[in-house]
């Protein structure tokens, strides 16, 4: 049987840490850990952690980081599960048995590596799911519809193709995504997270592109297809701040096709 163990990385924003940790408590099958890595200038949430009852299985650790990719590297050397969830601070499950659901796929596949699901998010202004099966043929479309948020990840996969890379700011997650492309894997048809929208790369659209292509070219080498595709995004990611381009992803929301 599997055990999960899930990572939280939090700064500044004990709000957001309060959300996601009542998320996990709400879950219908508790994980073994819930690891808080606490990299904040205040003491708002060392604080919190330290006089407020918290469950058995939370754990934490308060100490400034290196970024992102520091904090997501400290917890998954400190979880001594065999299954990882990465679950930021301001996301929160979508359900009670998200948990127990993913474990039970862990536990059904026994050469099983890594799952991803399906996300709720704010685009143009609406709130969607989306959620695509994983295609190593399509790595140059980067990210899209397999979202980090909703990835469940064997400890081994990390130990066998290395931790995030502390190279890149926003595009980490898909720097591994990259790594780990031919690891067993399966799409689960569920929504798992419901994301929070303020995040790095929400706010760094454009850079997180530029990141992307460097990530896929130190792997693959110069794309067409790629330069093509984040062409798409760009002329769509402008458009999306207009009237009339809202105007037509609500049209695109209506007739279902919001994960294309």
């Amino acid at each position: 049987m599997n055990g999960l163990s899930i990572i939280t990385i939090c700064f500044n924003n004990l709000k957001d840490l309060k959300k996601t940790c009542a998320s996990v408590e709400s879950q219908s099958q508790l994980p073994d850990e819930h690891w808080i890595i606490n990299g904040s200038t205040n003491t708002e949430i060392e604080n919190w952690l330290l006089h407020t009852n918290q469950p058995n299985f939370r754990k934490w650790i308060n100490e400034r980081d290196k970024g992102i990719s520091d904090a997501f590297n400290k917890g998954i050397q400190k979880s001594g599960s065999s299954i990882i969830h990465l679950l930021n601070s301001g996301d929160v499950y979508a359900s009670k048995d998200v948990v127990s659901s993913v474990k039970d796929v862990f536990n059904q596949h026994i050469d099983l590596q890594w799952v991803s699901g399906n996300i709720q998010m704010i685009r143009a202004g609406k709130e969607i799911i989306i959620g695509k099966p994983f295609q190593k043929s399509k790595l140059y479309r980067g990210m899209r519809s397999v979202s980090h948020p909703t990835w469940f990840v064997k400890r081994e996969v990390y130990n066998r193709v290395g931790f995030f890379n502390d190279q890149y700011k926003i595009a980490m997650d898909y720097d591994l995504m990259c790594r780990i492309a031919n690891e067993p894997y399966l799409y689960v048809n569920k929504l798992l997270v419901v994301f929070d929208d303020s995040g790095v790369s929400t706010n760094h659209y454009i850079q997180s592109l530029n990141e992307n292509r460097k990530v896929y070219e130190s792997y693959f080498g110069f794309s067409f297809a790629l330069s093509l595709w984040q062409i798409r995004l760009k002329i769509l990611h402008y458009l999306l701040q207009t009237g009339f381009g809202k105007w037509l992803f609500g049209l695109k929301n209506k007739l279902g096709l919001e994960n294309m």
